[in-house]
């Protein structure tokens, strides 16, 4: 919302507003008002942090702590190199292993990673996109290993390459391979994993990256559109994969507007799904994941950032969101602390278990505000989309969307410049900071452990066997075969994620960002 736009009066619905199409019921079609008829009255919300950092044994460390504080999923963070498919062997990696996430090369960091974690009760998400299809692979492989059915296994895998071109940057392939792994993951999880979602169509990253409420509900819409029609293409039956398809969403700090954005957001993606695809009305349903805006925490005066988090996570509770990640708030000063993030989590626990808000649906539902924001959202969301169908649907307005984001991004910092838009700490109520300098790891041993991990890998496994395995990968990438049954046969018979990658590399080339 602009600045000026705030304060204004509310007498009314707006106008043409129909109750039953637009507001309807808890768990009815459109779906504004939630997609279940309970909503956390009947289940509460999923309780995830996002962790990974450094080695997989720290990382796994971190997660046993976080489950013993009451999380109720894991959130896999990956380091640079795992996302963009190199080893941590990879001269282009130096520097970066395990910096902003947890390193992953094979299927024995994999195991390590998921130690003593019951892959049948906790569900897991892994924010990963170019690489996605080996590390859900190595995921199914460790399943399989350690006698945990496919049918079983619960949780996400981002795979939405599409924002990584728009917002993010962590892309490999050209588009259209790129698109063709995403169809082969969703297909896979179609056949095999019945209980995973295939693909969580992230606005998170394009809000982070400076869009506009409505213009990050629009993109990553028409990026699921996008995803829907491939996958049709590819043969796979619509209600095979339609009600697993998830989103992932930003809580901002405009608490009306963000629980509007939500509402907007399932209303447009129910009547899309029935008017353009016939779905059914479980495939029209909208599931997100929130996560609290990173963009929107400040190093100075960084303990407000516990009363942002707050908001935001208020914001997607009301909002209806099935899953929540909380930030930490030292994040901008560093990685977060066992202290902020176990604090982050307490914040949901006590929006659920003490404030009262888990026990009403869409208690905001009919508000003058929150419908008249909605219907805005929704006006300008549609707006956008139907300029990106013209010009193909979302493959081919990648440079139109990133102009859009980059334009939202400069105004906004020019409103916080300018003191029109004020962030507390920051541009007013300013004060000298004082606070000790975070002590964080010592990466250059961690890189040199986690080279030495992978080499010694590398030893104990059948080369010429490995060899093999590739080249099955490669023929299969050249054909119109599924890649995930061969990728998962080549990390159980010892190839490497940044082998793999490697192997498409040689067959697909890389992106090249036309700007």
């Amino acid at each position: 919302m602009k600045p000026e736009d705030a304060g204004a009066a509310f007498d009314g619905l707006p106008e043409g507003f129909q109750r039953e199409a637009d507001l309807g019921e808890p768990g009815r079609f459109p779906f504004t008002r939630g997609i279940y008829p309970t909503m956390y009255r009947g289940r509460r919300w999923t309780m995830r942090q996002y962790a990974g950092f450094g080695t997989a044994e720290e990382t796994n460390r971190r997660y046993h702590f976080l489950l013993n504080q009451g999380t109720t999923g894991l959130s896999v963070a990956f380091d640079l190199p795992t996302q963009m498919g190199l080893d941590s062997d990879s001269p282009l990696a130096a520097g970066e292993v395990g910096r902003v996430g947890v390193a992953i090369d094979s299927l024995a960091d994999m195991h390590t990673l998921l130690h003593g974690i019951d892959l049948g009760r906790i569900s897991c998400s892994m924010t990963i996109n170019a690489t996605a299809p080996v590390l859900l692979a190595l995921y199914t492989a460790v399943a399989d290993e350690t006698g945990v059915g496919r049918g079983e296994l619960r949780g996400t895998v981002q795979n939405d390459i599409l924002k990584e071109y728009l917002a993010r940057g962590t892309y490999i392939y050209p588009v259209g391979p790129s698109l063709r792994l995403v169809s082969d993951l969703m297909a896979f999880c179609a056949a095999e994993l019945p209980r995973w979602n295939g693909i969580s169509v992230s606005g998170y990253h394009i809000r982070e990256a400076g869009s506009t409420a409505a213009q990050e509900v629009a993109f990553t819409l028409a990026n699921g559109v996008e995803y829907v029609r491939r996958a049709l293409a590819g043969g796979i039956e619509l209600e095979g994969f339609a009600p697993r398809i998830s989103f992932f969403f930003a809580a901002h700090n405009d608490l009306f507007e963000e629980v509007a954005k939500f509402r907007a957001a399932r209303r447009i993606w129910a009547r899309l799904m029935r008017e353009r695809f016939g779905a059914s009305d479980r495939s029209c349903r909208l599931r997100f994941h929130t996560q609290t805006g990173g963009s929107t925490l400040t190093a100075q005066q960084h303990l407000n950032n516990v009363v942002r988090v707050a908001i935001q996570a208020l914001a997607g509770v009301l909002g209806g969101t099935q899953s929540l990640h909380t930030n930490g708030y030292d994040e901008a000063l560093s990685l977060p602390s066992a202290e902020a993030a176990a604090l982050a989590l307490r914040t949901q626990q006590i929006l659920a278990e003490e404030s009262g808000v888990a026990e009403w649906v869409d208690p905001l539902g009919g508000s003058f505000l929150v419908e008249h924001l909605t219907d805005r959202v929704e006006s300008e969301a549609l707006a956008l989309m139907d300029r990106i169908e013209e010009m193909g649907g979302s493959a081919g307005a990648i440079p139109f969307m990133q102009e859009a984001i980059h334009r939202a991004a400069y105004r906004h910092q020019l409103e916080i410049e300018a003191g029109e838009r004020v962030v507390v700490g920051v541009n007013r109520y300013r004060t000298e900071d004082v606070h000790e300098a975070q002590r964080g790891p010592d990466f250059r041993a961690l890189e040199a452990r986690q080279t030495e991990a992978v080499a010694a890998f590398r030893v104990r496994r059948d080369g010429d066997a490995v060899r093999d395995l590739l080249r099955r990968v490669r023929d299969a990438a050249a054909s119109d075969e599924n890649l995930l049954p061969v990728m998962i046969d080549a990390v159980k018979g010892g190839a490497t994620l940044g082998e793999i990658s490697e192997v498409l590399r040689g067959l697909w080339g890389t992106y090249e960002n036309p700007r």
